[in-house]
């Protein structure tokens, strides 16, 4: 059982030609590392971003000796 799928795209004719004309270049290859990377780098972004939303609304919850004296004396 096979863990990838397929996705495919289009490209411009002329950059088709351009990839047939290079057959040395594993094609498939470096476009796999290129998406990966790319997919890598932007769930990176999207998590900083909501990590960065979740930090702000944090400080507004006081210091952490605050909250952990908090936790303390309702016991």
């Amino acid at each position: 059982m096979s863990t990838k799928s397929v996705y495919s795209i289009r490209i411009h004719s002329e950059i088709k030609k351009i990839i047939q004309e290079t057959p040395d270049i594993n094609w498939q290859e470096e476009i796999r590392v290129a998406v990966e990377s790319l997919v890598r780098e932007k769930q990176k972004l999207r998590l900083f971003a909501q990590a960065k939303k979740l930090h702000e609304k944090m400080k507004n919850c006081g210091s952490a000796s605050e909250m952990i004296r908090e936790d303390r004396d309702a016991r």
